[in-house]
């Protein structure tokens, strides 16, 4: 195989999907005409009325981030004790029951999804349970039927953390869909953005009223404050900007599945890397990430020394997740971060490689990524 050189420029995991200059100009000169910078305004009203048709739900309140919004949906269902949820996700999903006063209870993660196992969850319940927390890792949906039944046979809530799940359905049916609330972040790195944000998703009307309430203080007029609220608001600015991002989603996701199919042709013959989990033929695909795993043991070298090379080429892949949340030092004591309950994630957690993935990366540097990787291989 012939050498090598290292890329010019330096290819991030991911990149912000940016819009047009000229649109959020004529945006933010709506913005200046109304007068109205932040807490309900216009935009922010008909930014949640899109994405509730675009993401296919009957509700859906918006935040200045999606932790918040986990943080709130917490307090929203009055959750207490312990809520069971997985190791193998970003440090918000554990953070928010913590800061909730909850305790989490780890439990393990499936070996091709890796999301949290839903057989293995009734395992992990105890009198002091309320609820469920999962994960849509990278997208992929959880077994939401299987989590569902679990949680009505010992009346739990669930709640899903769905930052990674924008867009996605199953059988035509949004993935916001499922379980009690949902959370979505719009953080700059997603599929979807408004630069920074979140937003919570639910059925009930009764329950978006006191989880709009809970995003503003408590505040439900002039003359009432009726609960301990937080600010939660996504500003007027931010909102513009969603609402000319939702006209991008298409393009950027077309674009990224043409990236995994490249990813898919270079690297699936390799052994030793185990491809990212595909999606049944009834779920709709977001492909915001691309994810591989390399099992040392076939592939000759480990994780991190494949991770290590790639910096060399100037190309700088993630760990996602690495550590995992068992393993912070303010989890690592509970019972359930033990390595024996979590066998599954703590392989996973050494296997996981998250490469480069946005709409503007291209093809040839998608495929001069995967010979690098196959040029380890052969060291």
């Amino acid at each position: 195989m012939s050498k090598i050189e290292p890329f010019a420029e330096t290819i991030f995991v991911t990149r912000p999907v940016f819009p047009n200059i000229e649109e959020v100009t004529e945006k933010l000169r709506d913005i200046w005409e109304s007068k109205w910078l932040t807490n309900n305004g216009p935009q922010h009203h008909m930014l949640e009325r899109e994405l509730e048709s675009f993401l296919k739900v009957p509700y859906l309140s918006l935040f200045n981030n999606g932790t918040i919004a986990l943080m709130v949906a917490i307090q929203s269902l009055r959750l207490q004790g312990e809520v069971i949820t997985t190791p193998f996700t970003f440090a918000a999903t554990p953070h928010v029951l913590s800061w909730n006063n909850i305790q989490p209870i780890f439990c393990d993660i499936d070996e091709e999804t890796m999301n949290i196992d839903a057989n293995k969850i009734e395992s992990m319940i105890t009198p002091h349970t309320t609820a469920i927390l999962a994960v849509h890792v990278f997208g992929t949906p959880c077994n939401v039927e299987k989590i569902q039944q679990v949680a009505d046979a010992y009346g739990l809530k669930v709640v899903y953390d769905a930052a990674h799940a924008f867009g996605v359905e199953i059988d035509g049916n949004g993935i916001g869909n499922f379980g009690d609330i949902s959370m979505f972040s719009f953080h700059a790195t997603k599929v979807y953005h408004t630069l920074e944000g979140g937003a919570l998703v639910h059925k009930n009307k009764n329950l978006k009223q006191r989880i709009d309430l809970l995003k503003n203080f408590g505040i439900k007029n002039e003359d009432e404050v009726v609960m301990p609220g937080i600010n939660g608001k996504l500003d007027e600015v931010r909102a513009a900007i969603g609402r000319i991002m939702l006209n991008y989603v298409e393009e950027e996701q077309y674009k990224r599945r043409q990236l995994h199919k490249i990813y898919d042709e270079e690297l699936g013959n390799v052994d030793g890397i185990k491809l990212m989990p595909k999606c049944p033929e009834n779920v709709k695909s977001n492909y915001q990430y691309y994810v591989i795993r390399i099992d040392e043991k076939v592939f000759g070298k480990s994780r991190d020394y494949v991770y290590d090379e790639l910096r060399k080429y100037n190309v700088y892949p993630r760990k996602y997740f690495h550590p995992l949340c068992n393993e912070y030092t303010c989890y690592r004591q509970l019972n359930s971060s033990s390595v024996e309950n979590l066998p599954v994630a703590n392989v996973i957690g050494q296997q996981v490689l998250s490469l480069p993935m946005y709409g503007e990366l291209a093809a040839d540097d998608v495929r001069k990524i995967c010979a690098i990787i196959r040029l380890v291989a052969s060291k």
